[in-house]
């Protein structure tokens, strides 16, 4: 992506978590995936169709106080309209406890019927909780544990291992590693996932994040950009950067510095400085293989 570094994508803790996820999947009756309401289609992970095979899914977008309010709702529509349970959630200020029960039953209520039919008194519903990195799923079994149990950081990679957690007496929650997938076939899902931090900074080139994040801007949230920076925006990205840059003092020997600009911008953007922002919408032409 630009500088012509070779990109790992797969850090070798990451392939120990896939092959304890397909050895978990054996264990569970359902599978909850988070994924960034940001990014709902760039954060899903394809391999997870294969492993999840036929049992019951709900997809939680995940970060909801900070993504586009009408983007969230048409996305949450869309995977409902495919028969696909979807909820969107502020994990730090939604009831998350009460969201997550009442999705999983009304999702298991088949289940646990059939068990009932046959004279089984139905045992806890066991639910795998898996997500790519830094989509905020420590956040959510921290909140639903009520105490600090699963480590929390806002960058990739920080889950490792597999822990249960009981909702209650009829749920137990099987915790996963952050995973993300061998390669990306589409570059634009790569830069979506640095625009929000689920690659680490230090294998990406700075600049292809930056005019790719301020294009989507220019186009989508223009009065953001304006609003926030008070700079006429031009076609040619590198005159935002160069007047962005002396507006802030970043500069080297009296030129801009243009990776501290850079950084400054990804910087602005992942605290939320510019506004709720939603870098997808439902029916762009690289969402190649939404799952329907």
């Amino acid at each position: 992506m630009g500088n012509g570094k070779a990109i790992q994508w797969f850090p070798g803790h990451m392939t120990k978590a896939k092959r304890e996820m397909e050895a978990s999947l054996k264990l569970v009756d359902m599978v909850i995936e988070l994924r960034d309401a940001r990014i709902p289609f760039s954060s899903s992970n394809p391999m997870l169709k294969k492993m999840i095979n036929k049992k019951p899914y709900l997809i939680i977008l995940s970060k909801k106080d900070k993504a586009d309010d009408f983007l969230t709702k048409e996305w949450t529509d869309y995977f409902n309209n495919q028969e696909i349970s979807c909820i969107s959630m502020d994990l730090l200020k939604d009831n998350v406890i009460k969201l997550v029960k009442d999705e999983v039953h009304k999702i298991m209520k088949p289940w646990i019927e059939r068990q009932k039919s046959r004279g089984i008194n139905p045992r806890a519903i066991r639910v795998m909780v898996t997500g790519i990195p830094n989509v905020g799923k420590s956040t959510l079994i921290n909140r639903i544990a009520k105490r600090k149990i699963a480590k929390t950081a806002d960058k990739p990679g920080v889950t490792r291992s597999l822990q249960w957690i009981k909702l209650d007496k009829d749920i137990d929650l099987l915790d996963t590693p952050g995973i993300l997938w061998p390669k990306f076939e589409d570059e634009i899902i790569g830069l979506n996932l640095a625009i929000v931090g689920s690659i680490n900074d230090d294998i990406l080139d700075l600049e292809r994040i930056s005019v790719y994040a301020l294009k989507k801007l220019i186009k989508n949230y223009p009065q953001f950009l304006i609003d926030r920076y008070n700079i006429e925006l031009e076609e040619d990205p590198y005159i935002f950067f160069e007047k962005l840059g002396r507006s802030k003092g970043l500069l080297r020997r009296n030129e801009v510095d243009y990776e501290r600009c850079y950084k400054f911008f990804l910087t602005e953007i992942r605290n939320d400085k510019l506004g709720k922002i939603t870098w997808e919408k439902v029916n762009e032409e690289n969402n190649k293989w939404i799952w329907t």
